[in-house]
This record gives C-alpha cells, sequence and structure tokens, in this order.
C-alpha cells in the first residue's frame, strides 16, 4: 500500500471567532472560543488519512498536556506516530481569529516544532524512503525541511511543499521539490514583488528558479498548475461553496492532491480532486476538525457532474 510520509508542524489552534478580523490596537469581543489540533503538517497527515491513504507523520510535540492532546488526535486518525517525538518544553501553538465571513488572522509560535532538525532527517531515512510521496511546510526550521529536500531529491521521492508561512526560499530546495503550491501572496513573497502578474507569468518564474512543477492556489476562484508534469498548463477551477472557516483549506488541498497523485489520477484529475476537498473544508469550523473524508468528497464530485 502507498504511504504518504508527512513532516511538519503539530500545533494546538486557539480559535477565537469574532463578527471581523480586528485593525491593529483594537480589542473586540469574540462570540466563541475552542482549542482545535492543528500545524500545518498535522492538518496535511489528517487531510490525508481521512480520505483513504495511509499516513506515517514525522514531527515533534512539547513535554506539556497539549501534546498527549496533539499525539491521540492523530492516532485516532489513524496516523503512524512512530517519529512523532515529544520534548522537553511547550508544544507548538496558534492563536487564530476567524471572522463570519470565513477570513481569518493567524499567528505561529514553533515550540517543539522548531526543535526538529536536519540530523531527524537522517535518522528517518529508512521512513522517508518507503514513502511513495513526502509532504513538507516551512512551520519547522528551513534548515531541515531542505535536508528533507535533498533526501527525497537523492530517492526519487515526489516531494510536495507548501512554501508557508511565506519566506524567500534558497535555490537548492526549490531545485528539489516536484510540487510547489503557493497561495497568491506566498507566490509573491518568493518572487520578490508586490504588483500582481498573471498566473501564466508567476507560474514560468517559479518554474524558472527550480521547481519541477508549480500549483497556484487562487482561493475561491481554484488552483493553476503548470510544469514538466503538466503537458498542457491549467486552470481547475473550485466548487462554489458558502465559506465558514477556510483555516487549513490549503493544508486540505495538499493532503488530497497527494491521494490522488498515488492512486494514479493525473496531476490535473488530482488537482479537481483536491479543489473538491478544500471547498468542504471551508464549510467547517476547525482545521482538522473540518478535514472531510472520502464519501462526503466523492458526493460533492458526484454533484458537479
Amino acid at each position: 500500500m502507498s504511504v504518504i510520509l508527512v513532516v511538519g508542524s503539530i500545533n494546538l489552534d486557539l480559535v477565537s471567532t469574532v463578527d471581523r478580523i480586528p485593525t491593529p490596537g483594537e480589542t473586540l469581543l469574540g462570540s466563541s472560543f475552542a482549542t482545535i489540533p492543528g500545524g500545518k503538517g498535522a492538518n496535511q497527515a489528517v487531510a490525508a488519512a481521512r480520505l483513504g491513504a495511509a499516513v506515517h507523520m514525522i514531527g515533534r510535540v512539547g513535554a506539556d498536556s497539549f501534546g498527549e492532546v496533539l499525539r491521540n488526535a492523530l492516532i485516532v486518525e489513524g496516523i503512524d506516530t512512530s517519529t512523532v517525538v515529544t520534548v522537553e518544553g511547550p508544544s507548538g501553538v496558534a492563536a487564530i481569529t476567524v471572522a463570519a465571513d470565513g477570513t481569518n488572522s493567524i499567528v505561529v509560535t514553533p515550540a517543539a516544532n522548531a526543535t526538529l532538525q536536519p540530523a531527524d532527517i537522517a535518522a528517518a531515512r529508512n521512513q522517508i524512503r518507503k514513502a511513495s510521496i513526502v509532504l513538507a511546510q516551512l512551520e519547522t526550521p528551513l534548515e531541515t525541511i531542505t535536508a528533507l529536500a535533498q533526501e527525497c531529491r537523492e530517492a526519487k521521492i515526489p516531494l510536495i511543499l507548501d512554501p508557508a508561512p511565506a519566506q524567500p526560499l534558497p535555490l537548492e530546495l526549490l531545485r528539489s521539490v516536484t510540487w510547489l503550491t503557493p497561495n497568491e501572496s506566498e507566490t509573491r513573497t518568493l518572487l520578490g514583488r508586490t504588483t500582481v502578474m498573471t498566473e501564466a507569468k508567476a507560474a514560468e518564474r517559479l518554474l524558472a528558479l527550480g521547481a519541477r512543477n508549480v500549483i497556484l492556489k487562487l482561493g475561491p476562484r481554484g488552483v493553476y498548475l503548470a510544469g514538466a508534469d503538466v503537458p498542457t498548463p491549467a486552470f481547475v477551477p473550485s466548487p462554489d461553496l458558502r465559506a465558514v472557516d477556510t483555516t487549513a483549506a490549503g493544508d486540505c488541498f495538499n493532503g488530497a492532491f497527494a491521494v490522488a497523485l498515488t492512486e494514479g489520477r493525473s496531476p490535473v484529475e488530482a488537482a479537481g480532486f483536491a479543489c473538491a476537498a478544500a471547498a468542504l473544508s471551508i464549510t467547517r469550523t476547525g482545521a482538522q476538525t473540518g478535514m472531510p473524508y472520502r464519501s462526503d468528497v466523492n458526493k460533492l464530485l458526484r454533484s458537479l457532474t
């Protein structure tokens, strides 16, 4: 059976719901509060697991009450946590404010996630080389993800990199990425631009930096694909569903895209499946709690044909 390996962050999300996102210096009263397991890495792992994949997670949690909650949340989803290590200090957290229209504002404190080092990648070489595909993000140290990318490149294992939180990336990392999946703001950061350009031009410039393929996430519009494994650049629309909470929609997309690729779908077909999964995720509250199951995605796809 194909195994999807996720290397990345595991956080507890502290979620406040408000009418709108506050401006700097402004205090608003929230209407609700919840603690929900999150972290971009763990979110992607849960998305893939709920869609039927065998998932292995490499990450770190703290030696606090949050750490136990976060590990158990992964275990309940059937995810292999044998390489999720507990370290001294606090677990990662994300303070999330969700507005009535589904938009959000997020502050992430990596904590235990920051202890994942290149040496840990070397120690997990056997697990990495058994994977069919690897998912990574940037809520763990950049040098660790660069080491992971090199390992994947040497082993010829596809790597899907979600370049978030946004930051400039070294060319040695980009040249080892099979699928680079930035949203619009992350694209501008990667290219060092503040102005908007067409999807085709942005993808062309990102590909020139070394990534094998690019998927530009365009929010509710869908995604744009281009690269060596996409014979003709393509726009894939997203189903139009009412947003309740957009937190982790991009994580859901990446997890679902990986699942569809391991099942032998073409990149464009896989993107359509992933757009449907991500669209469903925004109709529910919470990061991991909002991830859809396979039956939900299949039902939506049938309704669209």
